[in-house]
């Protein structure tokens, strides 16, 4: 089933090369949207774009480290440069490294929130300009159902994404002047490669 909803529109979506990033890309693809898919992963990220062009939609994937706030601006000029515009940001890039609480480190603490967290803020402050010019901008993030029930052994990424969902209703009331909506999606655990490897 597809339609053309999204017809004209430019959709980013970050950790696009698999799982709930893909899939989004893919139904965003079919409802009309061009879809530029950032992620690590250069060579599954490609792969990815190749297949929705070859279903018939118009991808392209870049490179990006959305912890890193140059390749996050990086990133949001290369979307506007390979299609004109950028209507849509959907931060779903999200890592884990879960330990109890007794037992996690620094680093695993440190480097969910540089993914989780800050690169949701690097992406969607590099994005307010074009989704400005669009006139009808959106931003989607990513949170959790554990935001709001909490989950053993993750610490870090229960504290990212209740700030997701603090943000985003901060972003909410900020940009909503500029014609941008800003909206969260909290799923519950969904069967993907990254749950697979928890």
């Amino acid at each position: 089933m597809t339609s053309q909803l999204l017809e004209g529109k430019v959709a980013l979506i970050t950790g696009g090369a698999r799982g709930i990033g893909l899939a989004t890309a893919q139904r965003m693809s079919r409802d009309g949207a061009a879809v530029v898919l950032a992620d690590l992963d250069t060579e599954t990220g490609e792969a990815a774009a190749a297949r929705i062009e070859a279903d018939g939609g118009r991808a392209r994937f870049v490179r990006a480290d959305v912890s890193d706030r140059a390749q996050a601006q990086a990133m949001i000029d290369a979307a506007v440069e390979a299609f004109g515009r950028l209507d849509i940001l959907v931060n779903n890039a999200g890592i884990t490294r879960d330990a109890s609480f007794r037992k996690m480190t620094e680093d695993q603490f440190d480097s969910v929130i540089a993914v989780n967290l800050k690169g949701v803020y690097n992406a969607a402050q590099a994005a307010i300009e074009p989704l400005k010019a669009s006139g009808a901008g959106r931003i989607l993030n990513a949170a959790s159902v554990v935001a709001h029930n909490g989950n053993f052994g993750q610490t870090n990424y229960v504290a990212t994404k209740a700030g997701v969902i603090g943000m985003t209703k901060t972003w909410a009331r900020e940009l909503g002047r500029y014609g941008i909506t800003c909206n969260a999606v909290a799923p519950g655990f969904i069967r993907t490669e990254m749950i697979e490897t928890v």
